[in-house]
């Protein structure tokens, strides 16, 4: 029997189509030759998930995301409701998670199942509990969270120090600071030519400062000779000392310091103008009576002086002068 061509053409036509139809399929997640059932999980959001990402346990793939949309709960809040097809013959436990993960470090993403406790299994059109893990960018970013903090602290804090600096830097202090740079570098000049002299002067005067090096050497070399005499002039000392210590010196002094207490007692009374001594130094009556005595002694003095006759009564002939009148 002869196969027409328009029969060949039409079988390769419909063979490709056919094909064409299970790529489509398998490229979306549908496996139109293998055993599968249907998973469902509602997500708040979906980060990044796509149709036809796998469905994994413990690493190893058992389906993948079939189909994924936007839904609208009773009170009017959105979520994401993702299907999952299962290829793989697999017993899930009820009350698993559909973990939404990262599967490398370029972002791909995929969902794990974590199994419960539970004794009973999952049927096709069941739903797993959804639950999302944290994304790379927002772990990156709570851990940069606090650097970002203390890196922003510490550009705060250098500005204020620039701004400070920049306050105290201003041109008077620019130019003080450069004079004192000036004086610092002339003063080590200084010190550096002073260094020069120091060695001249020590190259010039070598011989002189050689002989006083000698004659402290021989000066302490006497000393060390006569280490015996010195210690014996010590002892000497030491027991004139302590003879001192032992002699009546501390009495004496103790009845001198009571002598000078008792004068300046004395001395303290006669200023207060107590007993006779105080009472002739400081009662003025005694001076002016012994002024005016001295005042009536000049007078008869010299009243005698003048009229001797009127005192001493004597004559070399025996006459008596009866005209002069009688005192």
């Amino acid at each position: 029997m002869q196969i027409s061509k328009e029969l060949k053409i039409g079988v390769v036509v419909t063979a490709s189509i056919g094909f064409f139809i299970w790529g489509i399929n398998f490229l979306k997640g549908r496996d139109l030759f293998s055993h599968k059932y249907e998973l469902y999980a509602v997500y708040p959001k979906i980060d990044g998930l796509i149709e036809a990402n796998p469905l994994l346990i413990n690493g190893f793939k058992i389906g993948q995301i079939n189909k994924i949309s936007l839904i609208q709960d009773k009170k009017g809040q959105y979520g994401v409701l993702v299907k999952f097809l299962i290829t793989e013959d697999v017993q899930i436990p009820k009350k698993s998670i559909a973990k939404a993960i990262s599967s490398d470090l370029l972002g791909s993403k995929a969902v794990e199942i974590i199994y419960s406790k539970e004794t009973e299994f999952v049927k096709s059109g069941d739903t797993l509990i959804a639950e999302t893990e944290e994304g790379l960018k927002t772990s990156v970013s709570k851990q940069l969270a606090p650097l970002q903090q203390k890196i922003e602290g510490l550009l705060s804090s250098v500005d204020s120090v620039m701004t400070v600096v920049q306050v105290v830097l201003n041109d008077k202090t620019r130019d003080n600071l450069h004079k004192s740079f000036e004086s610092i570098k002339k003063a080590i000049q200084s010190l550096e030519q002073t260094a020069y002299k120091m060695d001249d002067l020590m190259a010039s005067e070598k011989n002189k400062i050689s002989s006083i090096l000698t004659k402290f050497n021989s000066l302490a070399g006497m000393l060390e000779k006569n280490t015996g005499k010195i210690d014996h002039i010590i002892g000497n000392f030491s027991n004139l000392t302590d003879s001192l210590s032992k002699s009546e010196l501390k009495s004496a002094i103790s009845e001198a310091d009571k002598t000078l207490s008792e004068l300046n007692k004395l001395m303290t009374q006669i200023n207060a103008g107590q007993g006779t001594f105080g009472k002739l130094i400081k009662n003025d009556s005694l001076y002016n009576n012994l002024n005016q005595s001295t005042e009536d002694l000049d007078k008869l003095l010299n009243d005698l002086r003048i009229n001797p006759e009127r005192y001493i009564h004597f004559s070399v002939f025996g006459r008596k002068d009866k005209n002069k009148p009688k005192l």
